[in-house]
């Protein structure tokens, strides 16, 4: 068996097992929503600046958390996903939902590697149980791409991979700011 029919395997997997959430209108707007406020590591960048009221030690660690996305984002949006230029399920994601249409290709899932890597800096700063928040929040946006359809489930994967990798390496930059 090769690489790319475990992929195809996996994928398909996937897909069948977030049908039934595609069908259900909570889920359709949970998802829909986390996809969109995905794009550009917006979520992120929000939270960062929510954190950041009243405090400028804060301000410091959300231009960190700025810093470390716009890094992975050239990481993974123009260096990475151009090395594998895979197509996506669909153009601009099934029909139920109301997505931007991207303009990559679909691997990895920017969405999942922002979202993972942001959920490690932003438990750097406030440890947890606050951490489990981020870490939910990741995986809501991360697995968005999948229902949606713009991404395959393998896609999801890889970004996953690739955030923890990035979050992970940006840790020594952003423990300056904790």
């Amino acid at each position: 068996m090769t690489f790319d029919i475990r992929f195809e395997r996996l994928d398909g997997i996937g897909d069948r097992l977030l049908e039934p959430l595609r069908n259900h209108r909570v889920f359709v707007a949970i998802f829909g929503a986390a996809s969109t406020i995905g794009d550009f590591s917006i979520i992120w960048h929000v939270a960062g600046l929510l954190r950041a009221i009243g405090s400028v030690h804060r301000l410091g660690q959300a231009l960190a958390l700025s810093v470390v996305l716009g890094v992975e984002s050239l990481v993974v949006n123009q260096g990475i996903k151009r090395l594998f230029p895979r197509q996506r399920p669909t153009v601009s994601g099934d029909d139920r939902f109301e997505v931007r249409t991207p303009r990559t290709s679909s691997f990895p899932s920017g969405h999942a590697s922002s979202a993972v890597c942001a959920a490690i800096v932003l438990t750097t700063f406030t440890g947890w149980p606050v951490g489990v928040l981020w870490a939910v929040v990741a995986a809501i946006v991360a697995l968005s791409r999948a229902v949606v359809r713009i991404h395959h489930i393998s896609d999801v994967l890889g970004g996953l991979f690739c955030g923890a990798l990035i979050g992970a390496l940006a840790l020594p930059f952003v423990h300056n700011f904790s």
